[in-house]
């Protein structure tokens, strides 16, 4: 793959992503949800953390402000690592899958990038309104904003039986987590290089293959 697809496919991944995004800011007020299907919804939240909402301020001793700040900085650096491996493989031309999958990797998380570093300028709060865009007073700071995340799938949404122990009787919902475009082309590169690693790494699978041969 060229370097010039690579882009195209960067650009609209990043496109959709800050569409959507923007789109869902400036229409919904926090937790806000719009139901498409029983299965499929929208919801409104926004992301302080990494993953899952994991803040680092919960796991170390420091301010709700500096973790943020740590993890954008992190972030950031991620990126520029990704971007470096995306632009070193596409110069030894390795194969287009890994290509694919690193550029979609790489767009998500520039994707999630801006919003961590601009949002919190740009935008005012959402909390029981909807965000003006480029507002007077911003909810953030640079390097603090949140990540807006939308696509919720409850495809399994049910009460455990009265009978299953310590469980019976609680809501179990499945799959729980909201996410975005960004999120979804980071989970989809990192499951073309986990299904397709032989199409991906092939060199690598042909050594350990000589390696398993030498020692039967």
């Amino acid at each position: 793959m060229s370097l010039k697809k690579s882009l195209i496919i960067i650009v609209l991944i990043l496109v959709v992503d800050q569409i959507s995004k923007i789109y869902i800011k400036t229409s919904f007020i926090l937790g806000e949800a719009h139901e498409v299907f029983s299965w499929f919804k929208i919801l409104f939240i926004e992301n302080e953390g990494a993953a899952w909402g994991t803040k680092l301020s919960d796991l170390l001793p420091i301010s709700e402000p500096v973790g943020k700040l740590i993890l954008t900085i992190f972030r950031i650096f991620a990126v520029f690592g990704i971007g470096y491996w995306l632009w070193d493989i596409i110069r030894k031309q390795s194969p287009r899958t890994l290509i694919l999958a690193v550029s979609l990797i790489f767009a998500g998380a520039v994707g999630n990038i801006i919003d961590s570093v601009f949002y919190g300028i740009i935008f005012d709060h959402s909390n029981g309104q909807v965000a003006t865009l480029f507002a007077e007073q911003p909810y953030g700071s640079l390097f603090h904003g949140k990540v807006v995340d939308m696509l919720y799938f409850p495809l399994v949404d049910t009460t455990w039986p009265d009978w299953v122990p310590s469980v019976g009787g609680k809501r179990f919902r499945f799959f729980e987590p909201v996410f975005n475009i960004a999120d979804t082309a980071i989970s989809t590169g990192v499951g073309i290089l986990i299904v397709f690693n032989k199409k991906a790494f092939p060199k690598s699978s042909e050594n350990k293959e000589e390696v398993s041969n030498q020692n039967v």
